[in-house]
């Protein structure tokens, strides 16, 4: 029997199965693709740019732009058959009507008012959804060139430099408490004080874009609340690297969140390591 390979298409028009080698083939040219985006990002972050707001308001600038066009030029070539959902295309042209059963989602710039205001807490996200799950992502912070990766249960590994991957794993919470984290720029605080008045919480932290979900990977943090709405390519690939590293997201009511929904946009989710 045949044997399609980097998504083909089989019978019928139909997207074959990516395989698990072909996960981790992919996975390479997702990460070189969030590298070279980087750098594109960072060749604009070391000039004075233009802010520019787009329809709903939030700001876009020139490295979001830069960046998509690396990443979805690397995705379309190594996986033609695979469509390609990402932040900037769709501004331009619309959010799909609806989702295939296997798609990447491309934010090229998480964080871009931390981009504005040079906290380097901004990243370059890719995952690839089958069924509504996320299988793989990429989550590359730029100011530091440290990159999370995940292909599945198990997969998860931190890149720093030059150095080896290392594995990465959610943890148990220490004895005091644990670390939340949550964002400066839209968290309802009323809604999270809430959600923790019966929690043991050690610390707080606060930082920008999907190095919060990369954080709980690592067992550097052990929950994210969020109850406001985000759109599915916000979180997609920190979503992935978690499910790689033990742990996982879901609904305030309980459900495995889905990928896919009407709209691109999400409701509330809790995010969790081994808590």
């Amino acid at each position: 029997m045949a044997r399609h390979r980097r998504g083909e298409t089989g019978a019928g028009g139909r997207v074959t199965a990516v395989l698990p080698s072909d996960r981790e083939t992919l996975l390479a040219v997702c990460l070189e693709a969030a590298r070279e985006a980087g750098d594109a990002i960072m060749a604009v972050y070391a000039q004075d740019f233009d802010v520019r707001r787009k329809g709903d308001a939030s700001p876009v600038t020139l490295a979001d732009e830069h960046a998509e066009k690396i990443i979805a030029a690397a995705l379309r070539a190594a996986a033609p058959g695979i469509a390609v959902v990402a932040e900037e295309e769709c501004e331009a042209g619309g959010i799909p009507d609806h989702a295939p059963d296997r798609f990447w989602l491309v934010d090229p710039l998480d964080g871009t008012k931390e981009f504005i205001n040079r906290n380097g807490e901004f990243t370059v996200n890719i995952a690839l959804i089958e069924h509504g799950a996320p299988v793989l992502g990429v989550v590359l912070v730029p100011v530091t060139g440290d990159a999370y990766t995940a292909a599945g249960p198990g997969t998860a590994r931190r890149w720093r430099g030059t150095a080896a991957p290392e594995p990465i794993a959610v943890r148990r919470p220490p004895p005091e408490g644990m670390t939340v984290v949550h964002s400066r720029s839209h968290e309802n605080s009323a809604a999270l004080h809430a959600y923790l008045a019966d929690k043991r919480v050690a610390a707080m932290r606060v930082c920008g874009s999907s190095v919060k979900l990369c954080l709980i990977a690592t067992g550097e943090a052990d929950l994210y609340p969020r109850f406001g709405p985000t759109m599915e390519w916000d979180i997609a690939a920190g979503h992935a690297v978690l499910l790689g590293a033990g742990g996982g997201v879901a609904t305030h009511e309980g459900e495995p969140l889905r990928y896919g929904k009407e709209g691109f946009r999400n409701p509330g989710f809790i995010a969790r390591g081994a808590v």
